[in-house]
């Protein structure tokens, strides 16, 4: 057999081995336990001293697993020569079969790219070296690098071997590489759609909670957002049409939209009227509710101003200090279903100890045992809040709706509330 075929191992001395490498390495999407099992499976049955060369697809940077200690893990920070030894192996996906003398460091130095790997396969001189390429999808993904030394030699029988051994490990190591790639992905979509950190605001205090439908992804169609300086703040609470993935993804056009419009004209009807336009011009078939409220300080600050406008969201409502709840009558379009939409502001005055509640309609539409929520059943919770201040006005309607739900399934549910006076 000449080296770089590719027949069954269906006979030879290597091939219960191989058999291993299929069967346990198959299942694992952990790239560094994947590489690590190789490694031991290979050392030192089938060989000496080995290294698994691999690229990383974000960095760029090549990473180097095993050596002496099967466990290690070595960045190479220095650009790899494409045209000796490893990076050879790397851009053809050709085998290379190399041959080091007592004195001689040539093929180490053009196989193994990094110093102390080097040193540690030195000291099995004269060795023999095979590099060979992890091949899947029709790419190089990166190369296993063998060593024999004591001049046991790499016979054309064994390197056949070490090609199908590799061909076996590259089918679970790309596996693993799809999954981090995806995972990390994933994990960095999520982070730039998770709910921002509420800031201090002058003269007010804030709190939000959300909980997701999909819990498990923690991914909300459901948002809120603070945007503003000084004494001129822009509140924001959302509900984009859908849960889970999709609505998660339009959740982050809306709120940057909106961030934007905001950034020019903090008048909720203005904001409103441009995300209504942006989402209707970018011919989706989903909808954004949205309520926004402007809140500005009066006079000496013992109250404040909140002008409130509504896109097909149901209007807060305010637990006054004394206990009378108050609920605003604002009503508007949702988002991006029809063009040129004009929204209309409705101004409120909050004084102190008063707190202004906002809501998706995941918190009333809970459906329990028998029925929905309903406004009614939160009305009736809140008079027992007045004057505790945002913080525990969220928890207590989140945990009143949670044990109504009693475990059944939900929609994306949002809460953000603010109260007057610090």
């Amino acid at each position: 057999m000449q080296p770089g075929t590719d027949a069954p191992a269906t006979t030879g001395p290597w091939t219960g081995l191989t058999e291993r490498v299929t069967g346990e390495l198959a299942g694992s999407l952990n790239l560094r336990r994947t590489a690590l099992r190789l490694l031991d499976l290979l050392c030192p049955a089938f060989t000496d001293w080995a290294v698994l060369a691999l690229p990383e697809l974000r960095s760029g940077r090549l990473v180097l697993h095993g050596g002496a200690e099967l466990t290690a893990t070595t960045p190479v920070t220095v650009r790899v020569d494409p045209d000796t030894g490893l990076g050879r192996v790397l851009s053809s996906g050709r085998t290379e079969v190399l041959h080091v003398a007592e004195e001689d460091g040539t093929a180490l130095d053009a196989m193994i790219p990094h110093p102390r790997l080097r040193e540690e396969a030195a000291e099995l001189r004269p060795a023999d070296i095979v590099g060979v390429a992890l091949t899947a999808r029709g790419t190089t993904i990166g190369v296993l690098v063998l060593v024999r030394g004591s001049n046991r030699g790499f016979p054309a029988e064994d390197v056949g071997s070490a090609e199908r051994l590799a061909a076996r490990a590259a089918l679970a190591i790309d596996s693993a590489q799809l999954y981090e790639d995806r995972t990390h992905v994933a994990s960095v979509l999520q982070a730039g759609l998770r709910p921002p950190e509420l800031p201090e605001l002058p003269g007010a205090r804030i709190a939000a909670r959300i909980r997701s439908a999909a819990e498990h992804l923690d991914l909300s169609g459901d948002f809120y957002d603070v945007h503003g300086a000084g004494d001129d703040w822009l509140l924001v609470l959302g509900d984009v049409c859908g849960k889970g993935v999709e609505a998660a993804v339009l959740t982050g056009r809306t709120r940057q939209s909106i961030r934007t419009a905001a950034y020019f004209d903090r008048r909720p009807s203005q904001v409103l009227t441009a995300l209504n336009t942006v989402l209707y011009e970018a011919e989706s078939s989903r909808f954004v509710a949205v309520v926004c409220v402007r809140l500005r300080p009066i006079g000496d600050g013992s109250s404040a101003v909140a002008s409130v406008a509504v896109a097909g969201h149901p209007p807060p409502v305010i637990i006054r200090a004394g206990g009378s709840i108050e609920q605003i009558e604002a009503v508007g379009t949702v988002a991006g279903v029809l063009p040129d939409l004009a929204y209309r502001e409705v101004d409120v005055r909050l004084h102190l100890g008063d707190t202004m509640l906002l809501f998706t309609d995941g918190i009333y539409e809970a459906r329990g045992a028998d029925d929905f929520y309903g406004m009614g059943r939160l009305v009736e919770l809140l008079p027992a809040y007045a004057g505790a201040g945002p913080e525990p006005v969220c928890e207590a309607v989140e945990q009143d709706v949670h044990e109504y739900l009693g475990g059944r399934p939900h929609d994306d549910m949002a809460l953000f509330a603010v109260s007057w006076g610090r």
